[in-house]
């Protein structure tokens, strides 16, 4: 077969380029540690890489997702922690301030040190995280969550945000809630139940106040009617037969009957009742609707009470009964909270450890189609290279090759 000049040229040429480039792809791969350089390399390869990179990065937002709300509920915890110890200060000053033997001096100085107490809660309740949003204030996060208004006809602490909550997805199936709202935590507290006496007509009533508090809280939860006012109102019968007689008034059912002896007291349904009578008298009382109010205004209004000289001592026990119950109920939530925020860590935490290994195994995954062999790919760089050198060093003497050079 004859073959020309240029043939020999453009076949020569060709071998060289090709190893070449072939010898430049190989040094790439060395240089950048991959063995898929562009997609033509390995198609299915190539695919199956990018759809790896986007689950690795799907995960590493995941984990910072993660990070970021561990750190929102470990803020709230401290913050919870901070205000459960200071509410059991001040329980433990409420207590002391029902000593009989103590001053109007001293009621005053347990008042003043519930006043500070009560604006540190205060405080807290209001804590900003480290982009400035309130943790409490729901979807208002740049607004204040409570306020302060001693001159209010209300409570003079009143929660000001709204009722949003946030939740952050830890993973593809799984989100989890990030932040509460200040109502939900402080504010959606029962105070104590009480009772109003609306009317008699006994000689004299001496008294009338909720003496068995855990009594009168299961006869007040069986029998409260939100809906039919009528129902809330009762009446203490005397009868002939010696007995006190409660009679719901709108239902008409006889609720309880008790002894009774004229101006001793004596109590039904954890009510104590001091009048004296005579059968056919009567008391009317009526239930009074529950109230919710946060431990900071609990605090609020006891602390007035030991700064008011004024007050008798059957209104100071009284408003210590009130602030007690108050307090109690609320480190009640405050404990639920922390306890939801404790049980939401752990799912973080159980999250960060099953994405850490879902990432692990997606990098592996990546590595193996991705990733160069180096000792095969050095190989195969030295051969490429030793093929190029025995290229180019014959090339000039095939070209040299001519029946010119014999005549």
């Amino acid at each position: 077969m004859r073959i020309s000049t240029n043939q020999i040229y453009d076949q020569n040429i060709r071998s060289i380029m090709n190893n070449q480039g072939e010898l430049s792809k190989t040094q790439e791969q060395l240089a950048s540690g991959n063995r898929i350089i562009t997609p033509s390399d390995d198609p299915v390869g190539a695919a199956k890489v990018l759809r790896l990179t986007e689950e690795i990065d799907e995960l590493t937002q995941f984990q910072r997702n993660n990070d970021l709300v561990t750190g929102s509920l470990e803020q709230q915890e401290a913050v919870l922690t901070n205000i459960t110890n200071s509410i059991n200060r001040a329980r433990t000053l409420i207590v002391q301030s029902g000593n009989g033997i103590l001053a109007d001096p001293d009621k005053r100085a347990i008042g003043a040190e519930l006043e500070q107490i009560k604006l540190e809660v205060f405080d807290l309740m209001n804590t900003q995280d480290a982009d400035g949003n309130y943790l409490y204030a729901g979807y208002q996060s740049g607004n204040q969550a409570f306020t302060f208004n001693p001159a209010a006809s209300g409570n003079a602490i009143s929660f000001s945000g709204d009722a949003g909550v946030s939740f952050i997805q830890l993973s593809n199936s799984s989100k989890i809630q990030s932040t509460s709202n200040g109502y939900e935590v402080f504010e959606n507290v029962l105070s104590r139940f009480k009772f109003s006496v609306t009317g008699n007509s006994v000689t004299s009533l001496e008294s009338a106040s909720v003496k068995e508090q855990g009594t009168f809280d299961t006869f007040f939860d069986k029998n409260y009617d939100p809906v039919t006012p009528a129902n809330n109102n009762y009446r203490v019968n005397f009868l002939a037969s010696g007995q006190a007689e409660l009679v719901n008034q709108g239902t008409g059912a006889v609720v309880d009957t008790v002894g009774f002896s004229s101006g001793q007291p004596f109590t039904i349904k954890g009510m104590e009742f001091n009048a004296t009578a005579v059968p056919g008298n009567s008391i009317d009382f009526s239930l009074d609707t529950p109230e919710k109010k946060s431990m900071a205004q609990s605090i609020h209004e006891i602390q007035e009470i030991l700064l008011d000289s004024t007050i008798d001592n059957s209104a100071l026990q009284e408003s210590i009964a009130d602030a007690l119950v108050g307090l109690d109920n609320g480190l009640e939530r405050l404990s639920l909270e922390r306890a939801s925020i404790g049980s939401r860590l752990n799912i973080a935490q159980s999250s960060y450890e099953t994405n850490l290994d879902m990432e692990i195994a997606a990098k592996a995954s990546r590595s193996s189609i991705q990733d160069v062999d180096y000792a095969e790919a050095s190989s195969e760089f030295a051969k490429q290279e030793t093929a190029l050198n025995a290229a180019l060093a014959t090339f000039p003497k095939v070209s040299n090759l001519s029946l010119f050079n014999f005549i």
